[in-house]
């Protein structure tokens, strides 16, 4: 039995409990086929959902699944039909647009990736209806998570909302998809590396919450997939099986732990400073582009920290005044915020020195054991197509070091970014 399935049914062990502990999760379907077709009303109809069935797409993905899933549910009840147009974003204004069109709806029909999964996610959350997914990219890691990211006022915010009880990919579909949305995936699931040293680093130095469990559900997979990258974007359908289980073990991973933890440190901090203060001129890279950027920056700063001498540790000279100086008043109050949460006064900054005197041979070698060397890294996404620096993604150097300065202002999140600082 797969261990989606042994989550799913119930009846996997927890690896972080004393044996006799199950993981549970909100999700009670998850199918990944080489075809859907024919198959849309079946997969719904097993979880008994209530109609009238709101099924939200955008044109793109309407032509790709849409339409074929808005005629297989006629079958099951009542549907209202809702296309958010050309690009829709994930932003509060969207989110409040599907919440009035989908107030007679019981039951909300995600057709796509990332933002309309995150809007339907966010909505159904917010009014108590039921939602599942039918995914048309393995752009992303968020299909099965309980977060969502909307972005509020301009600051990219992850949510807390509820996980669609259903999740559908079709790997014809997938195969079919723009080839930069697959190395978008790709770069969803690299981060894994990066994103767990950052978690233990946080645990080791502040004792704060870790666990194994995601990294557990994630290995087999991601060791077939990182062997061969090529396949990905040749159409390959056991490569695409391979992406697509990595992305929904690491939104289910994400559920386990209670938020984006396991998937989401430095490397997401920086692709947020990008979204939220990119040139206005930009043409933006797609998510998980930036993410296979950014990994290869935090891959690196991990390694050179980890090699040196034990980092001594400094009092903050940030100020509210100089957060709002470099963010504005459209940011600034929010970061600091967030920021002054995890600042250090004199106080904190001796006692993490003396820690670091004591720990720093052992975190040296818990953490090196977890990396995957960024060189290795660079080559897997360079065998993909997928981007790997700045230029890639359409930023010039100066905003880019910017971006890698500045991340960790944004978030109370602690990880390399703050260690290096």
């Amino acid at each position: 039995m797969s261990t989606i399935k042994k989550i799913v049914d119930g009846t996997l062990v927890d690896p972080d409990g004393d044996g006799t502990q199950k993981i549970s999760v909100p999700t009670r379907s998850v199918i990944i086929a080489e075809s859907l077709k024919g198959m849309e009303a079946d997969v719904v109809g097993a979880l008994e959902f209530e109609p009238p069935f709101a099924v939200v797409s955008d044109p793109d993905t309407y032509a790709v699944m849409g339409e074929k899933v808005e005629h297989a549910l006629e079958s099951l009840g009542k549907i209202i039909s809702i296309n958010l147009g050309k690009n829709p974003y994930a932003d509060m204004v969207t989110a409040e647009r599907l919440i009035a069109e989908t107030h007679k709806a019981a039951t909300l029909i995600a057709v796509g990736s990332g933002t309309i999964n995150d809007l339907c996610k966010y909505v159904a959350a917010q009014k108590a209806k039921s939602c599942a997914v039918f995914a048309t990219a393995p752009s992303m890691n968020g299909y099965t998570s309980i977060n969502a990211s909307i972005s509020i006022n301009g600051h990219k915010k992850s949510l807390v909302t509820v996980a669609p009880e259903g999740v559908f990919m079709d790997l014809e579909v997938f195969a079919a998809a723009p080839k930069r949305m697959i190395r978008s995936g790709l770069g969803d699931s690299v981060c894994r590396a990066t994103a767990q040293v950052d978690w233990m680093l946080a645990h080791m130095l502040f004792d704060s919450e870790y666990r194994e469990a995601p990294f557990q559900f994630l290995a087999e997979d991601e060791m077939v997939l990182l062997e061969e990258p090529e396949a990905l974007v040749s159409g390959d359908m056991e490569a695409m099986g391979h992406l697509s289980r990595t992305l929904v073990l690491s939104g289910i991973g994400m559920t386990v732990c209670g938020g984006s933890y396991p998937a989401s440190q430095g490397e997401h901090l920086i692709s947020h400073y990008i979204e939220m203060m990119h040139p206005a001129d930009w043409e933006e890279a797609f998510h998980g582009e930036q993410i296979a950027v950014t990994t290869c920056v935090m891959a690196r700063l991990q390694e050179r920290l980890l090699r040196g001498k034990r980092p001594c540790m400094l009092p903050s000279v940030l100020t509210k005044d100089s957060i709002m100086s470099h963010f504005g008043e459209k940011f600034g109050g929010k970061c600091w915020e967030e920021y002054n949460k995890k600042s250090l006064d004199k106080q904190g900054a001796d006692q993490l020195n003396v820690h670091l005197e004591r720990s720093w041979p052992d975190i040296q070698e818990k953490l090196s054991a977890l990396i995957i060397p960024s060189e290795t890294l660079v080559s897997i996404l360079q065998r993909a197509g997928a981007p790997v620096n700045f230029k890639d993604i359409n930023l010039d150097e100066f905003f880019f070091a910017d971006a890698v300065l500045h991340a960790r202002e944004i978030r109370n999140r602690y990880t390399f970014l703050d260690l290096a600082s």
